[in-house]
């Protein structure tokens, strides 16, 4: 059903490419091509449309947590106050300023892998890519910004989006459900983003009666004091940390241990 209304709204834009570049190998900076275009993929939309995208695709990804392009157009369609909320946080630090100014992007396109994986053990670098490894992921799976109408924001969520992979590093969380909520109710806290909200507080109906007794009692507390205490992880340059211990990195940022191995919870 979502599907559908995703297809409806969008039918205007049908002349767009199908399979456009992978979103990495375009900065996010502002251009224009005639048709009012702000960045590679941006579809300018309408507040309805943007409404009936919100509705489309939050149904679908309280549905599948999984289907990740539908968490990112519930995203771009909710949180315009909140992407100006932290864009303005960036632009007060230095190192998220110079993050803004250089937008460096996350992909398997920029990142030397041979690099990281001859940093030592317990680096950033090399515990980054060893998450990848575990979990079977990989930086190439983020969706490229497309409905947000300012190209400044569009970085400051695309931004969000490829690194998120950091913060599962960062709180030693897997890419299972509970570990997906954990990180939801930490980005919530520090983002405020209106889809981390819901993921965090609808997520859990999908755990089985154990994992949620965890997850009450224990994780959601824990990723609730971490996210407060921390400072804004967006303004992290990642990319010029590699080689920082990661646990030297959680001690400046404040981040402590998981209360709890959640590896094998679902």
């Amino acid at each position: 059903m979502a599907t559908v209304l995703l297809r409806a709204v969008l039918r205007p834009f049908r002349w767009l490419p199908s399979h456009p570049r992978p979103a990495a190998e375009m900065p996010l900076r502002a251009r224009s091509d005639g048709v009012g275009l702000l960045y590679p993929h941006h579809i300018p939309t309408s507040p309805l449309q943007k409404a009936l995208l919100a509705a489309g695709s939050a149904a679908m990804a309280l549905y599948n947590p999984y289907r990740h392009d539908m968490v990112a157009v519930l995203g771009e369609t909710t949180g315009h106050r909140t992407l100006k909320v932290l864009r303005d946080q960036m632009r007060r630090d230095p190192e998220g300023a110079q993050i803004l100014q250089e937008r460096p992007r996350i992909s398997t396109s920029t990142l030397d892998l041979g690099k990281l994986q001859s940093l030592p053990e317990g680096s950033l670098g090399r515990e980054y890519l060893r998450f990848l490894d575990v979990n079977r992921v990989s930086p190439d799976t983020r969706a490229p910004t497309r409905f947000v109408d300012d190209e400044e924001l569009a970085y400051v969520i695309q931004r969000y989006r490829e690194v998120h992979d950091m913060l599962h590093t960062l709180l030693g969380m897997p890419t299972n459900i509970l570990g997906e909520i954990v990180v939801k109710w930490f980005e919530a806290v520090q983002t405020g983003l209106p889809m981390c909200i819901l993921g965090a507080l609808f997520g859990p109906i999908q755990l089985s009666a154990q994992s949620l007794q965890v997850l009450i009692s224990e994780l959601i507390p824990w990723a609730i004091q971490n996210g407060r205490r921390a400072p804004c992880l967006l303004n992290l340059y990642y990319e010029r940390r590699w080689e920082q211990p990661l646990r030297a990195l959680r001690e400046e940022l404040g981040l402590t241990a998981p209360p709890i191995h959640v590896q094998g919870l679902a």
